[in-house]
């Protein structure tokens, strides 16, 4: 079928050169009412909140500023700094030798491995910190010696496990499980391949673990191993139950003596906000370094670097 005249644009427009240049089409960012409305419910929501416990007296903020930075209170920070570093760091050196356990072809070992893991992630940590403290009843001594046979060095146990080292120890020995976890997680990350293609090249193992294998597995590990970091440092309030002067156990002496329970609640709940908010700003950054070369387009802009070119956008307007 013929199509018709008037539609087919005209010959003579298209070919003349002073034709006026066809206007650009201009694009309109799409409305968004219902996204609109909701930002603004949730904002509301969010000042009442802000509003309803920055004016309620019951919080005693006063009492919260003259006890924030007490000695006590420090003190108490200080051991759960100290406690959440200790055992994450044992975790860790003791969880990659469990990992390593898990990957080998020995049944024997894999099977020592996630028995291991199977039990320490399935009791709760309370329960095993209250264990651990009373392991007297089950072992009143330790001993050194031959098996079956004589003991060359005993030790009461009633003498060696402390609160701090009970704490300690049962912490560790918690982390441990998670951390292989975490561990043999990263290493599987990375693609096979690559370390086909690496033995293919007579690459030795030390230096395909510590230039293949180890800055890929660590893009999977470092995510959630912040995690386990921000984790621990709140596990570790569970200590306050054997008596160790943590964070928590040092403002509930205060408030067993003053009965200001919830001012002395809010000094520790605002000490972990802030630790917490340290811990998740460094775990951003070790994230983009070892982030770098994972994606063509590169790394997206940090909130300091767009606040600085929102900054510059304003002055040059």
């Amino acid at each position: 079928m013929a199509t018709p005249q008037d539609v087919l644009p005209a010959p003579a427009l298209l070919d003349r050169p002073d034709a006026p240049p066809a206007p650009e089409a201009r694009i309109v960012a799409r409305r968004k009412p219902g996204q609109w409305a909701a930002a603004a419910v949730a904002l509301l929501l969010a000042a009442m909140a802000v509003n309803s416990v920055v004016r309620n007296k019951a919080f005693q903020w006063s009492v919260v500023a003259d006890w924030f930075t007490a000695r006590s209170v420090l003190d108490g920070l200080a051991l759960t700094l100290w406690l959440t570093a200790a055992t994450l760091a044992l975790g860790f050196v003791l969880g990659t030798v469990l990992a390593t356990m898990r990957l080998s072809d020995n049944p024997v070992l894999r099977t020592l491995s996630w028995g291991y893991i199977w039990v320490f992630r399935s009791t709760p940590p309370l329960v095993q910190l209250l264990f651990f403290f009373n392991i007297g009843a089950l072992y009143p001594t330790l001993g050194l010696g031959i098996p079956f046979g004589p003991e060359f060095v005993t030790v009461k146990t009633v003498n060696l496990m402390g609160p701090t080292l009970t704490a300690v120890i049962g912490l560790t020995l918690l982390e441990t499980a998670y951390a292989a976890e975490v561990i043999r997680g990263g290493i599987l990350s990375v693609d096979r391949g690559q370390l086909e293609a690496a033995a293919a090249l007579g690459l030795g193992r030390w230096r395909v673990l510590r230039r293949i294998v180890v800055p890929q597995a660590m893009r999977a590990i470092v995510p959630t191993a912040g995690n386990m970091l921000i984790g621990a440092l709140k596990g570790t309030s569970i200590v306050s139950v054997l008596a160790v002067s943590d964070l928590l156990y040092s403002v509930q002496l205060v408030y067993l003596q003053s009965y200001q329970v919830i001012p002395m609640l809010m000094v520790a709940t605002i000490w972990y906000l802030v630790v917490t908010t340290l811990l998740s700003i460094g775990q951003y950054y070790v994230e983009r370094r070892f982030a770098r070369g994972a994606t063509r387009d590169g790394l997206p802009p940090t909130p300091l670097q767009r606040a600085r070119a929102a900054l510059v956008k304003v002055v040059r307007a």
